[in-house]
């Protein structure tokens, strides 16, 4: 969670009714909705920010604020009204980047859902996943490594390392196979999926 961009984009693509307020923001209001029916939940969490610190752009509003602006996001986890992370004088190093987003993977494990979004910022997105790829066991895919553009979507699937092997569809009964046995072997992805 960073500033509004973030929220407007979390709650644009992931829906609304286009009936809330936007005072203060310049956002066609299905930006800014309130919840339907079949939006799926979104919660804000403060490790999954922007680098922080000197830029002001980067320091977040008040959570009450947010929450008149964003009624379809569940500000609950945040647990201080006003941003404390942020400093105006000092940047956060890329290695607290990496210790916040690595943090956040170890929230996002506790999740029971299979398939998660996660709207951020590109230098937080960046250093949490080149975080994970170092601590590969495989060589890792070049593709998540460059620097995300603008807007930009990338699909990523994490396999908890503990799990030593799994069972996939379309391989011999019972044998285990690690992930990226499957992936060297461009198994189909719907004989995968299910």
């Amino acid at each position: 969670m960073g500033g509004c961009r973030t929220l407007q984009t979390a709650v644009g693509v992931f829906g609304g009714d286009g009936e809330s307020q936007t005072d203060g923001i310049d956002a066609h209001p299905s930006l800014t909705a309130t919840a339907t029916v079949n939006c799926p939940p979104i919660i804000a969490v403060e490790l999954c920010r922007e680098r922080l610190g000197v830029h002001p752009c980067d320091k977040r509003r008040s959570i009450s604020e947010y929450h008149s602006l964003f009624p379809a996001i569940d500000f609950k986890l945040i647990e201080s009204e006003d941003d404390k992370l942020w400093k105006a004088d000092a940047r956060e190093p890329f290695e607290e980047v990496t210790a916040r987003g690595m943090e956040f993977m170890k929230w996002l494990w506790t999740r029971q859902e299979k398939e998660i979004a996660v709207v951020s910022h590109g230098i937080f997105l960046q250093q949490t996943l080149n975080a994970l790829l170092n601590d590969c066991q495989t060589s890792p895919n070049q593709e998540l490594c460059p620097r995300f553009t603008n807007c930009e979507i990338r699909s990523v699937v994490i396999v908890d390392q503990s799990i030593r092997g799994s069972c996939y569809p379309g391989t011999i009964s019972g044998e285990l196979r690690l992930p990226a046995d499957v992936a060297k072997e461009n198994i189909p992805r719907e004989e995968v999926s299910n």
